[in-house]
């Protein structure tokens, strides 16, 4: 019998959200939780990106502690005006209270403590649901590419004494992103600037953190001739191919052969993308590890520790230049053969992804004069041995 995983408990949603409001990445979370990567992002991407608000009680709701001096003084035959007088409450909230939760025999005050938590979270009416006109009006400006702050904005001059037709930008973010909400198409989420699957809250901030920034970068202007000429083997080319689910491969491509290595990565950020790439490149002979060339993708941030590790220099291209790795993006074109869009990448092991790469690198190639990527390796080893 096939037994089903363990998904999220209480506590590990609370923790997952603090930590994404926090700033951090869903691989870092994931790692913390101990989880896939890919389940966290459905997760974290049926809610939006958004993190549902912490409950709590209203000011004048009675707490735990009212209900055991209720139940206690219950027990003692104590009448609901001496009790109601002692909490210093009205006694019709004490009668109320008493009666919808099984009256003076039945009462308990834990049971009626978790049943008003049960009733304060029951799922509230969205505005948009209710509001048809306000919602078609919504739907019509998102629709030519207005931003849900200018459809607010734009509503509350509109309408500066009709309540029902004043919503806030974050309510129509929320519609937008939690779908389970079914009030505003998911298709308009292709109107924004922005076309993301998820938002963060306006609350969550990055600030201090490097994110963006990675430190004593190398240009690709500093490259020696010798790797721009392909003349000598043992410089490579990096890259993540992204699939569903968050889920990531590490490619490498040899530049004078072409010859490739696929490597699996735990998640995007730096410490699972570095480490993975340190134990693969480690296993090549000295004379193969001489330089690797990146985007600016922050997976690299440790370009330093994988130096110090391995002994290739990192050199990172410019931005929004792709084409400075045109080797590594055309066998990225080739892999979405084995690796269709869409495709959940966690479920292929390095065992697997050894195996697509030897087919690659046995494979002719019209660049190499139908020559195979392994084959012109080993000769340029040989030759420069």
């Amino acid at each position: 019998m096939q037994v089903r995983k363990r998904g999220l408990c209480p506590s590990e949603k609370t923790e997952l959200w603090q930590r994404w409001r926090a700033g951090q990445t869903l691989s870092e979370i994931a790692r913390a939780l101990q989880k896939p990567p890919g389940s966290v992002f459905g997760f974290v991407v049926a809610n939006g990106g958004i993190s549902p608000a912490v409950p709590k009680r209203k000011p004048e709701a009675l707490t735990l502690r009212e209900r055991e001096e209720i139940s206690r003084g219950l027990s003692q035959e104590e009448s609901l005006n001496s009790i109601a007088a002692r909490l210093k409450r009205p006694v019709s909230t004490i009668s109320r209270e008493v009666a919808r939760n099984g009256g003076s025999v039945r009462y308990r005050a834990a049971e009626a403590d978790a049943a008003a938590w049960s009733r304060a979270r029951r799922p509230k009416a969205c505005k948009l649901s209710q509001e048809r006109r306000l919602r078609e009006c919504i739907a019509f400006k998102l629709s030519q590419n207005w931003s849900p702050e200018q459809v607010s904005c734009w509503l509350t001059r509109r309408y500066p004494n009709d309540k029902r037709m004043n919503i806030s930008h974050e309510t129509i973010y929320r519609s937008l992103f939690i779908q389970a909400r079914g009030v505003l198409k998911k298709e308009l989420q292709s109107h924004l600037r922005t076309r993301r699957k998820m938002r963060k809250a306006k609350t969550s901030t990055t600030k201090g953190q490097t994110r963006g920034q990675i430190i004593d970068a190398v240009s690709i202007s500093e490259r020696p001739a010798a790797v721009e000429d392909r003349a000598v083997p043992g410089h490579w080319e990096g890259d993540l191919i992204s699939g569903s689910k968050n889920s990531h491969i590490a490619t490498l491509v040899e530049r004078q052969s072409r010859f490739v290595m696929l490597v699996k990565v735990d998640g995007k950020d730096t410490e699972s993308v570095v480490s993975a790439l340190v134990k693969q490149v480690s296993k090549l002979p000295a004379e193969l590890r001489k330089s690797l060339t990146w985007d600016r993708g922050m997976e690299m941030a440790q370009h330093k520790e994988f130096s110090v590790a391995t002994d290739v220099k990192v050199y990172f291209c410019d931005p929004q230049s792709p084409w400075q790795r045109g080797t590594n993006e055309n066998t990225n074109g080739l892999l979405r053969q084995y690796f269709p869009d869409g495709t959940d990448l966690s479920t292929h092991s390095q065992s697997d992804l050894n195996k697509i790469a030897r087919q690659l690198n046995e494979r002719p190639r019209k660049t190499l004069g139908f020559e195979t990527p392994a084959d012109t390796l080993n000769r340029g080893v040989a030759m420069t041995g």
